[in-house]
């Protein structure tokens, strides 16, 4: 097995950057920003933990493998339908306004711009724009390659790419994600023949998106990590209960953990969800490297510091598997880039022995 931590870059993640979210009641500029990419990438060259390539050339059909045809020719066309609904739409991001709730069909539809991008989303925090689907296809080629790499014999490779992708489910765009890269990874090494594939989530806010695309499947068994969904976003996911379904029962692991949460407590959680992936044995690993979990970030509660993120790193390469690391949060973004790399440099040093 190659050694040496791999990144497969997206260089085309600057293609999507909002210029406006709703937060907490009014507009304010976007916390998912181009220069998180930057400074994990400078923190990463800097640090020479290995060799940074372009994605290879990806065959668009597998995102069909873990989102609804209909949600993708949407999110493919959607800038264009935006800006002719009115010229002047060229000049400003593209955000829902209406969603369907319960009681409501979601089956039909509708032929509304407006409407079907409430039908597609489940936040108004998430901008749209020209783009935003180049980006977010060229992120999920970056994932995709990565798990060719990890098939082919590397230990280890990280996808570097923006738009993040955990909050993306089948057939709905939110929390700043689009296409659900960890999704895709997961795919792809089902598709090389591992027979089970765990996605671990370590990121502040609940994975909801991969949930939801395989909850009621056995072949990957999905873990979360993350803050009590009674309190933080996305809120309506994320529950100890919800143990998958059908096919899927028993290989879906959440583990809540309330505001504050410092790194001794987490590091339990993420030993228990560890020992989870061991006893369902999986054969490759996919890690949602989420870092908003620092005790400075913004729109997060925990309480880690950056060294804790070396210790992260280790833990995860003492369980022995073939990693996908995808990159998802982080938004303290002048320590976003040496809180990945430290996990990344741990999980080496590690791997190394």
């Amino acid at each position: 097995m190659m050694g040496g931590m791999l990144t497969i870059y997206n260089d085309q993640h600057a293609l999507h950057q909002g210029k406006v979210e709703m937060f907490r009641g009014e507009l304010v500029p976007c916390f998912e920003v181009p220069a998180r990419v930057d400074h994990v990438k400078h923190e990463l060259e800097r640090r020479g933990l290995g060799p940074l390539q372009a994605p290879d050339a990806f065959d668009g059909a597998l995102l069909a493998r873990v989102h609804a045809p209909r949600y993708l020719d949407f999110i493919a066309h959607a800038w264009d339908e935006w800006v002719a609904l009115d010229p002047s739409n060229a000049s400003r991001d593209a955000l829902p306004s209406y969603w369907p709730t319960r009681g409501m069909r979601t089956d039909v539809l509708p032929r509304s711009f407006p409407a079907r991008m409430g039908l597609f989303s489940f936040d108004a925090g998430t901008p749209l724009m020209a783009g935003s689907w180049a980006a977010a296809r060229h992120g999920a080629a970056c994932a995709w390659t990565a798990a060719q790499r990890v098939v082919a014999g590397q230990r280890a490779a990280f996808a570097l790419t923006r738009p993040p992708g955990h909050h993306a489910g089948t057939d709905f765009f939110g929390g700043y994600c689009f296409v659900n890269n960890a999704a895709v990874a997961a795919q792809a090494l089902r598709d090389a023949g591992v027979e089970r594939v765990a996605v671990l989530d370590v990121d502040y806010h609940h994975g909801n998106g991969t949930q939801a695309i395989f909850y009621e499947r056995s072949d990957v068994h999905f873990a979360s990590l993350h803050g009590d969904p009674l309190t933080d976003y996305p809120y309506y996911l994320g529950h100890a209960d919800e143990r998958g379904a059908g096919a899927g029962l028993g290989f879906n692991h959440n583990l809540p953990l309330a505001r504050g949460t410092d790194f001794a407590a987490w590091r339990a959680a993420l030993k228990t969800a560890l020992d989870g992936i061991a006893a369902v044995r999986a054969g490759a690993l996919v890690v949602s490297l989420g870092v908003d979990t620092f005790e400075g970030d913004p729109v997060a509660g925990f309480r880690l510091k950056s060294d804790d993120y070396l210790r992260m790193g280790e833990d995860l390469a003492r369980a022995g598997l073939p990693t996908v690391f995808v990159f998802e949060g982080g938004y303290a973004v002048a320590e976003v880039g040496v809180n990945a790399a430290n996990v990344l440099q741990g999980f080496e040093q590690q791997a190394a022995g």
